[in-house]
């Protein structure tokens, strides 16, 4: 116990040493920063999913990713612009996710590093984003039905803009015209084929099959009347999917309700030239079409083909009953549609399927998860589904499939009223030992991360770890009537303890919500107060806060739960909730204060009410807070109580008698709603009139507008002196104080800026802003803010998510901190292996340096297999096709490469006004990715035709049709190959190109500027984020 007792000595004395405690606040000392995230982020907008890596990304609003990898570790991203993203995509185990913004910027994130490694401005509007599993590669879809591709280089940091393109003219088969919104909404590269074919859906609903290597349409249903026979109503499509492994068969969802599922021909190695048509092999009728449903996600999930489901989400901002549907997809289906519709509480943005292993035989579970409106989120297992479908197949009446709502994990019940306590006395132990209690007594957030023991049982289901351990203690209060004692040693909360009982013969929980906590560690005691009024008084054993040794170890009763370390329990009841508990230094007394404006004096040893005092007011009565405090009063030393209100109304008490020592009330002149009060212990300074210097106690007001420092001696006596005022430009909603004694203010506002100030003058010492601590569009009800003397934070938004805040710079107050944010487990990339070998011109490792290992037993979270190794391409062909110029590159989009690759300014007088020269015809070298053979194969057979449809006119009567039709049909050739047409008005059509050449050249400049924007707040940001890193590491 010496050993013990001494480590104690040591660390009170680094305490007392710390660098944010010192007599004066330095804004050196002081970093307000977001330590940990936990649980789901408001404003969540995108799900993603690496199934290798089992990683589940979340998007929210304002430009922030929340990652959840396995074993419970979570990370946050942040994006420079608080803007939505519009895309999010895994590059499947490699640790790189993709995230598209409103702003058509494309980021690419090293999870590893949690680092924005790169950004890419792209020129036009994203309308689909894909990427190839194999290679570097993202195919880019635009507004204007353009395919771009893209290269990730991410050992240099950059995405280069590759010259191989396909062009709408070319894939869709008319040309898009100025203000056309036909673009390319989904692309999707051939689950079997992917480095030789890709899928594009274009919004009018042409679906066309393109061949990588020989750069042509292999099929389409743009030609015929496939597409025609569909399209009887004006209709967009919204979504698509691949609905087989191998990639000739995809669902496609429209914006009025419709879903067909098409056929996709693959070209046979012997049959290469065979025409192949793109044909519709039955619709699915799921009753969006009337309601006039959009379809908005489609996602497909192999079960070796008798138990195939297509999941379907709709998008409404009204809630309905049908909004997500999973159907059967089988050889039945088109007789006889299999379906179910899951039956949520609210309207759903976007749905995911993620995949865990369980146990020790690493048992595969897949879960659906969705994303709802209100940021909810749902999951489902998704072997439920499944069986219920397959029974459905049976005429049986099988039980429908239960979904869970994603809360904390920290209770059963909501979180409202919370007490954080850091720096506690506790025992030194090793990493080893860390790590272990994380795994054994961790929480899952996710249902589907509940790990089994060998005996099928849950192994975080009645575990409690040792008070002993815990060098931070946090207690929640929560809507049942529990409490419980947390573990926040690490940003992963670990169970301690819980109280569920009313009494010393009734251990059930009362049902009714906690308001209001009192703890004092050093006493054990602990006091609670409820929204009927109860207050209960916990005296705790002692033995369940020893510290553990060989001789002594505390056991709990496996009958009570953890309700073993309460020795007695007192109750007594009060006139209305209880809102603010506040003890006597040695416990003698107790002062409970409710919202109906009663104030209690309790002896907690009865327990017994000495007396109530009630408090009108005019605005609010409800009472926020007292203190005890001994003042002078008339020349006499007297016991008081200040009692302060929620319309920040003060007076003052006589403790014994419990009677207004004024009539007066101390008060601003334009009250506002009280946050906080603290008597601050002579740190006011006065000079006397003999210039002796007098210390005063004074008491410190926060509301939602302003802060004071009163006089406590004339505060006593109903007299208002101001010592101290400051006004807020904004509205704040939660105030505190921190150090020992008080040396620093703490205000949180709801734009999320955090302001530090100086006690008792009130000067800003230290100014920051937190993302996630923007609450303006929630209800501040559900944020329940707690603090410790070291200036740490915890935040609790409702059931969904916990901020974990400090506000010192070298204050490292959790342990693990690293472990537990990373979500990346880089032996797993070393063993699955990644994307390609590089070539021998390649000599640097990027992150996708490593060769494919065993690539056929690794599927995605859809099902679609890997490209067979043997038909891939390798990534020295691919690169050699994608680095080659495929088509004819005009002039504008020529310039728009040049400026993007080589950073050259556009300026006004790049502008011609005068007419131009005419301009040479296209070469053969910008034609060279073509195969000249084809193209003269192509020029007889079109001239047989022509020759053909002569001779059957020989009988008709001469007319000039004839010669116009064959006129057409060269002047189409030649404007395909760049020659210049028989037919068109020189002088008219080149003016008019002019003009829009110029009007481009414009809005080039305009796009530069705001890139340049841009570009320099970024660099902003990234500079004041390098300063920061600079400044701890320079600390630490």
């Amino acid at each position: 116990m010496s050993v013990f007792v001494k480590k104690l000595v040591e660390k009170a004395s680094l305490k007392k040493q710390h660098a944010g405690f010192s007599d004066n606040l330095k804004t050196e000392d002081l970093h307000p920063y977001l330590v940990f995230h936990y649980g789901i982020p408001s404003g969540s907008i995108l799900l993603a999913y690496d199934s290798i890596q089992q990683i589940f990304a979340i998007s929210t609003k304002d430009g922030q990713i929340k990652l959840f990898g396995k074993d419970g570790s979570q990370a946050l991203l942040e994006s420079s612009e608080t803007i939505p993203s519009k895309f999010l995509l895994f590059i499947e185990n490699q640790g790189i996710l993709l995230n598209v913004n409103v702003k058509n910027h494309i980021e690419v994130w090293d999870l590893d590093r949690k680092f924005l490694s790169a950004i890419h401005h792209f020129e036009r509007e994203i309308t689909s984003f894909a990427a190839i599993r194999t290679g570097p590669y993202m195919y880019v879809g635009d507004s204007g039905g353009d395919v771009s591709v893209l290269r990730l280089h991410q050992d240099q940091c950059r995405i280069e803009l590759m010259k191989y393109r396909i062009p709408f003219s070319a894939s869709h088969g008319m040309i898009n015209e100025v203000g056309s919104d036909i673009a390319a909404k989904v692309i999707l590269p051939q689950p079997t084929a992917e480095t030789k074919r890709v899928l594009i859906i274009y919004s009018d609903g042409v679906i066309t099959l393109w061949s990588i290597e020989e750069s042509k349409v292999v099929c389409t249903n743009s030609s015929g009347t496939a597409l025609q026979a569909i399209y009887q109503e004006a209709k967009k499509v919204t979504s698509a999917c691949w609905a087989c492994l191998d990639g000739n068969k995809v669902a496609v969802g429209y914006s009025n309700g419709d879903i067909f599922l098409w056929n996709i021909p693959c070209p046979s190695e012997s049959k290469p030239e065979q025409n192949f048509q793109v044909t519709p092999i039955y619709k699915l009728n799921l009753g969006y079409k009337a309601d006039k449903i959009p379809i908005a996600k489609l996602k497909w999930a192999d079960a070796d083909g008798k138990s195939s489901r297509l999941y379907v989400l709709g998008c409404s901002d009204s809630h309905s009953a049908n909004m997500l549907q999973v159907v059967l997809l089988n050889e039945q289906t088109e007789n006889r549609t299999i379906k179910l519709g899951l039956h949520l509480s609210e309207s759903l943005i976007d749905m995911e399927i993620t995949t865990s292993s369980i146990g020790q035989d690493k048992h595969r579970r897949d879960s659906l998860i969705l994303l709802g409106r209100s940021n909810n989120v749902f999951t489902y297992d998704d072997s439920s589904i499944e069986r219920y479908l397959v029974q459905c197949q049976t005429k049986s009446s099988p039980s429908l499939p239960k979904g869970e709502t994603i809360k904390l994990p920290y209770g059963d019940s909501t979180i409202t009223v919370t007490k954080f306590i850091t720096s506690t006395p506790c025992m030194p132990f090793s990493s080893d030992e860390e790590f272990n209690m994380v795994e054994k007594y961790g929480l899952p957030l996710f249902p589907f991360e509940k790990r089994l023991v060998k005996d099928g049982s849950n192994s975080n289901s009645t575990a409690f770890v040792p008070f002993s351990k815990a060098s931070n203690l946090f207690i929640t209060g929560h809507s049942s009537g529990a409490i419980n004692f947390w573990d926040a040693s690490r940003p992963l909360l670990l169970p301690l303890a819980s109280i569920t009982q009313q009494s010393d013969n009734d251990i059930s929980v009362s049902g009714v919500p906690l308001t209001a906590l009192f703890f004092s560690y050093e006493s054990h005691v602990l006091v609670s107060g409820d929204q009927s009024g109860t207050v209960r008084i916990y005296t705790l054993k002692s033995e369940a806060f020893a510290p553990q040794t060989s001789f002594l170890s505390f056991q709990g009763s496996t009958k009570k739960g953890s309700n073993h370390i309460v020795r007695k329990i007192k109750a007594v009841k009060v006139n209305g909730s209880v809102l603010s508990i506040n003890a006597t230094e040695n416990l003698k007394h107790l002062a409970v204060g409710s919202d109906k404006g009663y104030v209690s004096l309790i002896d907690p040893e009865g327990p017994n009410i000495l007396y109530q005092k009630h408090f009108a007011s005019e605005l609010c009565t409800g009472i926020i807070s007292m203190h005890f405090e001994t003042c002078s009063f008339h020349g006499f030393e007297k016991n008081v109580i200040i009692v302060a209100t929620k319309d920040s109304s003060l007076s003052a008490l006589d403790k014994d008698t419990g009677n207004s020592l004024s009539s007066a009330i101390v008060r601003p002149n334009k009250p506002s709603t009280a946050l906080f009060t603290r008597i601050l212990d002579g740190n006011d300074i006065s000079i006397n009139s003999d210039n002796s210097v007098q210390k005063q106690t004074s008491l410190l007001l926060c509301s939602e507008k302003a802060v004071y420092v009163y006089s406590l001696s004339h505060l006593v006596q109903g007299v208002k002196k101001v010592v101290h005022k400051k006004k807020f430009t904004s509205s704040c909603y939660w105030a505190s104080t921190f150090g020992s004694p008080d040396i620093g203010l703490i205000l949180l506002f709801s734009s999320g800026k955090i302001e530090i100030r100086s006690l008792p003058e009130l000067s800003l010492v230290k100014e920051s802003s937190i993302r996630l601590l923007t609450f303006s569009t929630f209800r501040l009800s559900d944020i329940i803010v707690s603090s410790s003397n070291d200036g740490e934070l915890i935040i609790v938004n409702a059931d969904k998510e916990v901020l974990f805040v400090s506000t010192l710079l070298h204050n490292e107050a959790y342990r693990l901190l690293e472990t537990v944010s990373q979500v990346v487990n880089k032996d797993l990339i070393g063993d699955q292996g990644l994307i390609y070998s590089p070539s021998t011109k390649e000599k640097k490792k990027g992150i996708f340096s490593s060769v494919m290992k065993d690539n056929k037993s690794i599927k995605s979270r859809n099902g679609l297999d890997f490209e067979n190794e043997d038909s891939r391409l390798s990534v020295e062909e691919l690169s050699a096709i994608f680095s080659a110029v495929n088509f004819p590159i005009d002039s504008e989009t020529s310039e728009k490469n040049t400026r993007n690759e080589d950073d050259v300014d556009l300026g006004i007088d790049d502008i011609d006004i005068e007419d131009p020269k005419e301009k040479p015809r296209v070469g053969y070298s910008a034609m060279a990715g073509l195969n000249r053979l084809n193209i003269s194969n192509k020029f007889q057979a079109i001239k047989g035709k022509i020759k053909n449809a002569k001779v059957k006119n020989d009988k008709m009567p001469v007319t000039d049709e004839p010669h116009e039709e064959k006129t057409g049909a060269v002047d189409q050739i030649k404007k395909k190959y760049g020659y210049a047409t028989s037919g068109e008005s020189g002088v008219a059509n080149t003016a008019k190109a002019k003009l829009s050449e110029n009007l481009k050249k414009l809005q080039g400049i305009n796009m530069k500027t705001t890139e340049m924007q841009d570009t320099a707040r970024s660099f902003s940001s990234m500079a004041k984020e390098v300063l920061r890193f600079a400044e701890k590491e320079k600390g630490t």
